[in-house]
């Protein structure tokens, strides 16, 4: 299958039909839609490469990248902010890999595999790729027989994933989440949307960054610094052994909040932000490849002043010590549990 780049020639060859608008994004310029104000949402990480999806714009096949085109040009022309084409671009992707499907699980078709059996409309209504982005939606003009994007109540101060689960109510609801990064690349490079996260740039101006949960930091801190001297163990959460994750556990557990239980899986369990902007209780992460969350091996909590408190190998006891932020393995984002 032939790849595309989200770039000129390729992309106006596939979305020639588009609104100018569209287009005119594309090509870089500074259009309408370039003013919008983006609310933060730390969840995708920065726009300039610190948020992770499993695949990039850059693999994504011409009818891909025609149906995301859609799903935008849609969203714009029905005056919806940029978040609601983030919803729909991260349902799409994980339903359908934002392909007009013909077949899905029972009588699912389409982009976002909806069913006539339960209200969605017709097999031909379902293989009209406008049709199901304006069901999708949802709103008053366009009542498909289920709530769309615009019924579901508080929908655009949701997580996008959860606000797709909303909508889609799959067995795996955690999937849409897996999305974000590339959803945010899409609405930027498709609509024209500068920084479409909302938050601080990497090495950029500062920006809106998320504050610390209230009354949990300070809860999870304690914890976590009163088990200093405590053994290493691999795979152990306490009370007596801890791994670096299990620290990260038990402390946040301490402090009300749930973690899962491995550091690749902390990694997406809060907000991403900018590493220079962590603040005390943010979990800081390694990886042997530190482009790519899959390879995070190491989970740390940063207390501030450079200072980090860890569970880091067998033979060393729970410790604090100094931390760079560009000391090696470590991944550019911090996360904000409990955010």
């Amino acid at each position: 299958m032939k790849r595309v780049a989200l770039g000129l020639v390729s992309l106006v060859a596939v979305v020639g039909l588009l609104a100018t608008g569209v287009v005119a994004g594309l090509l870089g310029s500074s259009g309408s839609n370039r003013a919008l104000a983006m609310p933060c949402l730390p969840t995708l990480g920065p726009s300039n490469g610190a948020g992770f999806s499993p695949v990039g714009p850059e693999a994504l096949d011409e009818e891909q990248v025609a149906v995301a085109s859609v799903i935008v040009r849609v969203g714009q022309q029905r005056q919806l902010p940029p978040r609601a084409w983030q919803v729909a671009l991260q349902a799409g992707m994980t339903e359908s890999r934002l392909r007009n499907l013909d077949h899905g699980d029972r009588d699912s078709l389409g982009i976002f595999q909806m069913r006539p059996s339960t209200g969605w409309g017709g097999f031909a209504q379902l293989q009209d790729v406008e049709y199901q982005v304006n069901a999708f939606y949802g709103g008053a003009e366009f009542p498909p027989g289920n709530p769309g994007l615009l019924d579901v109540p508080g929908w655009d101060q949701m997580r996008p994933g959860d606000a797709a689960q909303a909508i889609e109510r799959s067995a795996f609801p955690d999937r849409y989440h897996a999305w974000e990064a590339l959803a945010a690349a899409l609405i930027g490079q498709l609509g024209g949307v500068d920084n479409p996260s909302g938050c601080a740039l990497l090495g950029g101006p500062p920006g809106e960054v998320p504050p610390p949960p209230e009354g949990v930091v300070g809860a999870a801190v304690t914890f976590a610094l009163a088990q200093l001297g405590k053994p290493y163990l691999w795979g152990a959460t306490g009370p007596n052994t801890f791994d670096c994750s299990g620290l990260m556990l038990r402390a946040y557990e301490a402090a009300g909040i749930q973690l899962p239980r491995v550091s690749r899986q902390q990694f997406n369990a809060g907000a991403k932000l900018p590493i220079a902007s962590a603040a005390p209780g943010d979990l800081l992460f390694w990886a042997y490849d530190p482009s790519d969350p899959r390879t995070v091996h190491h989970v740390a909590m940063y207390l501030g002043g450079g200072q980090i408190v860890e569970a880091k190998q067998t033979g060393v006891p729970v410790h604090t010590r100094v931390v760079r932020f560009d000391e090696g393995e470590m991944v550019q984002v911090a996360v904000r549990p409990g955010v």
